[in-house]
């Protein structure tokens, strides 16, 4: 009698265990009834110890009252005005130095997606690991753990890759259309790192030789998938990719032909490791979301892929006086058939917010869209 109430016991354990954890996993990312897919993007929180972490560069009447609670604050204005489907960090999520335990912190900072019960998923920055107690390894592994993260710390493969927290999603069709089950946007997840370990370069990371070889080979399988399998569709379903650290071409771009502010030089790596090159070969990346350089939060295209920073969103990260904190939203929307079903991502439109009295919207704008002669 023993033995089975001890194992009808783990049994009723175990059946709790499972049902509290799907209850804090978000389902299969997938396009509203309405054809539309929203991503909130969060760059550069730098978030310390909450309330007794004080703002840094904002106006003298703010400073007071001012910590990180007020980026918090933000995240929740933005997830109440935009209701997104996917929050997306982008690295500097926590500013490791600052904490005086990073694994509160980094609970704090990814708060209010988790009240909120949003799907979300983080990369790491240059600062995250800066911490006494966790490393970029424990930092990451973290995350991982959280509830509603749809976050990986890498990819399960037998080959090594560099970093923590290359992983790719997959945002399936409208429920009920032809495209139910394919992942008509890819979404690509990508850790630059955060110094170089090279004693002949100095400065920030990049993106390693096999990381981008698992980005090649995700991005291929996706591509042959998407066009071959039934229902096969003409060509490979866009794919946008997130990262901190922004790309060498970024300096390609000046004010003639970017859609949005540039205040400060571009802090890009030394090496130009290819990632570039890599993203155009694969022929399915439309943009790139990185962070980064807080004041900066435009958009430009360089061989037909959008670069775009987000701006600095947290308030004990630098910024400018005056100059409000921001995020990036952007949403995918899809085209119909002929008979009103859904198909494939029409196009992707993005803007920004500021954290102002208004939450005002700026700079629109079109990433991308479908040639109309297909």
């Amino acid at each position: 009698m023993a033995a089975l109430y001890l194992q009808t016991s783990f049994i009723i354990i175990c059946i709790i265990c499972r049902v509290v954890s799907s209850a804090a996993t978000p389902l299969p990312l997938r396009f509203k009834r309405n054809g539309k897919f929203k991503i909130l993007q969060v760059a550069d929180m730098h978030y310390a110890d909450g309330k007794s972490t004080k703002c840094l560069d904002v106006l003298p009447s703010q400073y007071p009252s001012c910590s990180d609670l007020n980026t918090t604050a933000f995240v929740n204005r933005m997830i109440e005005a935009e209701k997104p489907d996917l929050v997306v960090f982008t690295g500097d999520n926590i500013f490791g130095l600052d904490t005086t335990n990073a694994a509160a912190s980094i609970k704090a900072a990814f708060g209010a997606a988790v009240a909120a019960k949003l799907p979300w998923a983080a990369v790491l920055g240059n600062h995250d690991q800066e911490s006494a107690t966790l490393n970029r390894e424990g930092v990451m592994k973290h995350i991982v753990s959280m509830d509603y993260t749809l976050s990986k710390l890498n990819p399960k493969t037998n080959k090594k890759i560099d970093g923590f927290g290359n992983y790719n999603l997959e945002v399936m069709g409208v429920a009920g259309s032809a495209l139910k089950g394919k992942s008509v946007l890819n979404l690509y997840f990508v850790d630059s790192g955060d110094y170089s370990t090279d004693p002949n370069i100095s400065g920030y990371g990049w993106i390693k030789p096999s990381q981008q070889a698992w980005f090649k080979e995700t991005s291929a399988k996706l591509r042959k998938r998407y066009t071959s399998t039934p229902p096969a569709q003409s060509e490979p379903a866009p794919g946008l990719v997130y990262f901190h650290i922004p790309l060498p071409e970024v300096n390609e771009l000046d004010s003639s032909n970017i859609t949005g502010i540039k205040k400060e030089a571009i802090s890009c790596p030394l090496h130009n490791s290819g990632f570039m090159k890599t993203m155009v070969k694969t022929g399915d990346i439309k943009a790139a979301f990185t962070g980064h350089d807080h004041l900066n939060d435009f958009c430009g295209k360089v061989k037909g892929i959008e670069l775009c920073y987000s701006g600095g969103f947290g308030y004990h990260a630098y910024g400018k006086a005056g100059w409000s904190r921001r995020s990036r939203v952007v949403v995918a929307s899809l085209e119909k058939d002929r008979n009103g079903g859904w198909k494939g991502v029409k196009s992707l439109t993005t803007w920004k917010r500021l954290d102002d009295k208004h939450l005002s919207k700026i700079d629109v704008q079109t990433l991308w869209a479908k040639r109309t002669d297909e």
